[in-house]
């Protein structure tokens, strides 16, 4: 027996230590009311762990108090030797490694290997997945058993043909792919009841309605079992005849269902096992039996006797569903050879069925050989991974690098594709088991590889149990001088008797007298609802969430976590809570500790308090104008800035050559202003120290430079001002009247060339519809209509002449 899953321990042993640090924070329901012994705190979640340490805990304590996260233990003074915390394992029972060469043709078949392991044990920590790794390799020489299911109704009287010649071919082709092939045939057409094939007396005895008779009409009929021997099928293939029945689709789902469960019967070996499907038709399900007035459901069982199906007419059709059950329970993979015309309906099919192919066949059937060798190797190239139907609340998930590609998980977890014979694929299985009680212990579990005979079997057993509770001592002393057992370094009282340690009558520490003591206030609610009254005294509870977390307080009606927050932090982080009210650190202040006492953060650069202008509230600026805003009220967005507010007495200082004249007196008022020459004289700007550079423009539309410079308590204190002004440089009066004339004499002459080009263009057109005109005209050159000649004839109707 071999240990495995060094590297799955080593992680797993990371997780935990990470989950560990945060044990303080967080105990992940492993405090409980309920958890009253070892069991029920490791049943109670995955990382839950209990103290069976006798001293771990004080009589007035609880006993759930021994149950939290092991790190948790150990920091509250648990000995690491005293801490039941089982951990998940994997073993390998049976590890025979895959076939790793090509195999000799006389070897015996059952020693080929393509799956490893074959047998695993796993410990499981319910709710904590454990992980084990299951390799598959396509081995070269697999043994393979073929089922032939054709239908025999009279449209297929050509296939069958080519079908009897199959044999031999099929066995030396399949030489290429293993020395191992065994083949056999089955055939089918339909319910011999009407409406499917018509029951007067000729049409049973010769359904193809032709003078050479043909077979009767029958539901399925096993013809050969499977055998090795290419000469004996196309012996009996040969000796079948074509049969018939009336409407389009065929009992084909009947003949698959027997010969998928008729183990025995077909011969069927737990290998590669292919059933090929050969049809022209359709074919009925469950339901299409009311039709002739067949209502039993398929049970889905063996019905062959002397090789004929015998429940034909008494069983309806199987279902889809109830088919690919039955498929993927016997591990068959089906390859459906069907016509053109109904490829779409059995390409359905691969949606519901395992491991399934579908390939046009002729007309007459003779590419079935190609076609059953390109889907056996399609088949193959793919592995899927499954498992038998898993017991309540077990979870198994699948993970694999196929081929050196990404990780796959979930439903594509599950399989490769273009798997070539040699290559080895190794996926990773992760079983969860679920709460302890919910399903039966020991327990198994099936993994396979669809369409291949090789599986691996899972002993599933669960953790559940605690190796302390094999020490317990019935009647300790103690546990008040034998009142209850010490089982796992805690007391179970008996009957009658209650307390850490079965210290206290439970009917005296029931009743309501002693549960008075535990009400505060004549409250409804005993020790608030945070705790037990046992002996007339309140012990209270641990929240579940938080070790750190605590109730107390004479009725437990105390906590030191149910205080105001700042920033997501109870107290701010700067104070402990208790009993509801935050106790602040040194240097702050506020409900929730929120608010620094030092007013060093209200300071604006020139050391006054909010700049002035407010007040310092909770280490912030509440400014009293409401027209400023900012950390220290420096901003003002609806003032003029102090460039705009000095613009008149600049642009007056300006103006003099040497000194201020008297009349900017007004508008520079208390203002210390100092004339330079040149803007480079002027200081240079430093916000922070309140220097500020600005530049203003006068009527003439000149730039003039100055400078601000604020002093302490005085918004405006020194202005210098640049004598030397930026003036723009006037217009080129010269550039701008030549070009102004070139652009009136170019528009004249376009004008003048537009005006004659519409004129050339206006006489042109005129000119060709006169000569139009005049070519149409005609002179009347007939007789004048108002010319009468001076001759009159007058003939006589008596006159004949000679």
């Amino acid at each position: 027996m071999v240990l495995r899953g060094v590297t799955v321990g080593l992680l797993l042993f990371c997780w935990l230590a990470h989950r560990g640090a945060h044990g303080r924070r967080r105990e992940h329901g492993c405090h409980s009311t309920g958890v009253t012994n070892c069991q029920d705190c490791l049943a109670s979640g995955p990382l839950c762990a209990w103290c069976a340490e006798k001293s771990f805990i004080g009589p007035a304590q609880h006993t759930w108090e021994r149950c939290g996260l092991a790190q948790a233990l150990l920091e509250r003074g648990c000995p690491r030797s005293a801490i039941e915390d089982p951990r998940g394992s994997s073993v390998f029972l049976r590890d025979r490694p895959v076939t790793s060469h090509v195999r000799e043709p006389k070897q015996r078949s059952h020693q080929i290997t393509q799956l490893q392991p074959q047998q695993v044990l796993l410990h499981l920590r319910p709710g904590e997945p454990q992980n084990f790794e299951v390799k598959f390799k396509r081995v070269e020489d697999y043994p393979i058993d073929l089922y032939y299911l054709m239908d025999l109704s009279f449209s297929m009287e050509d296939d069958l043909v080519n079908v009897k010649k199959l044999g031999i071919d099929l066995m030396d082709e399949m030489r290429n792919i293993t020395e191992d092939f065994r083949i056999g045939f089955g055939a089918f057409v339909d319910k011999t009841v009407m409406p499917y094939i018509s029951t007067t007396e000729h049409m049973l005895q010769n359904p193809c309605k032709r003078k050479e008779p043909c077979a009767k009409a029958f539901g399925f009929h096993h013809v050969l079992g499977l055998t090795r021997n290419g000469s004996l099928f196309e012996e009996l293939v040969g000796g079948q005849r074509i049969s018939g029945n009336m409407d389009l689709p065929e009992g084909g789902l009947d003949a698959l269902m027997q010969a998928t469960v008729c183990e025995e019967q077909i011969g069927w070996r737990n290998v590669t096992r292919l059933l090929v499907f050969s049809t022209d038709g359709g074919f009925h399900f469950a339901g299409d039996g009311k039709l002739g007035g067949i209502v039993l459901p398929n049970d889905g069982k063996c019905h062959l006797e002397n090789n004929v199906y015998t429940m034909s007419e008494r069983q309806d059709y199987p279902s889809l569903a109830h088919m690919a059950e039955k498929l993927k329970e016997k591990n068959i993979q089906t390859i459906f050879a069907v016509t053109e015309d109904v490829v779409h309906l059995y390409e359905g099919l691969k949606e519901i069925f395992p491991k399934t192919a579908v390939g046009t066949l002729s007309s007459d059937s003779h590419n079935i050989l190609q076609l059953i060798v390109d889907a056996y190797n399609a088949l193959t190239s793919e592995v899927i991974m499954d498992h038998s139907e898993l017991l309540q609340g077990y979870q198994v998930e699948y993970n694999t690098s196929c081929k050196g590609h990404v990780v796959q998980t979930g439903e594509e977890g599950r399989r490769c594709s273009n798997i070539s014979i040699g290559d080895e694929v190794t996926f990773q299985v992760s079983v969860t088991a679920p709460p302890c009680g919910i399903a039966p212990e020991p327990s198994r579990l099936l993994i396979r590889p669809q369409g291949f005979g090789e599986e691996v079997e899972v002993q599933l057993r669960p953790l559940c149990q605690c190796r302390c509770q094999e020490h317990r001592v019935e009647d300790s002393p103690q546990c008040s001088g034998g009142r209850g057992a010490l089982e796992c370094g805690a007391c179970r009282c008996k009957e009658g008797w209650v307390g850490a340690s079965c210290e206290c009558d439970a009917g005296v520490s029931a009743g309501e007298g002693a549960v008075a003591l535990c009400r505060r206030d004549n409250s409804s609610e005993v020790c608030s609802g945070r705790g037990d009254c046992v002996c007339g005294e309140c012990v209270c509870h641990r929240p579940r969430r938080n070790p750190e977390h605590t109730y107390y307080g004479k009725f437990c009606q105390c906590d030191n976590f149910h205080c105001d927050q700042y920033q997501g932090r109870l107290c701010g982080g700067r104070g402990r809570c208790d009993c509801g009210v935050c106790q602040c650190s040194l240097g702050f202040g506020g409900s929730a500790c929120e608010c620094p006492l030092s007013t060093a953060t209200c300071l604006a650069p020139d050391g006054l308090l909010c700049s002035g202008r407010g007040h310092c509230v909770c280490g912030a600026c509440v400014c009293v104008d409401a027209r400023f805003q900012g950390p220290v009220c420096e901003v003002c967005l609806s003032c003029p800035d102090v460039c705009t507010l000095h613009r008149e007495c600049v642009l007056c200082g300006a103006s003099a050559r040497d000194r201020v004249e008297e009349r900017c007196r007004g508008e520079c008022g208390p203002l210390n202003v100092t004339l330079v020459s040149e803007p480079g004289r002027l200081p240079q700007e430093q916000r922070e120290l309140g220097s500020r550079r600005c530049r203003e423009r006068d009527a003439r539309g000149c730039w003039v430079h100055f400078s601000h410079q604020a002093e302490r308590g005085n918004i405006s204190a020194h202005i210098h001002i640049a004598l030397h002004r930026e003036c723009p440089p006037g217009p080129n009066v010269v550039l701008v009247t030549a070009v102004a004339s070139g652009s009136v004499v170019l528009l004249g002459l376009a004008l003048l060339l537009i005006w004659k080009l519409l004129t050339t263009v206006h006489d042109r057109r005129e000119f060709a519809r006169f000569q139009r005109e005049l070519g149409r005209a005609r002179w009347d050159r007939g007789e004048n209509p108002i010319y009468k000649s001076a001759v009159t004839t007058i003939l006589n109707p008596k006159y004949k002449a000679q």
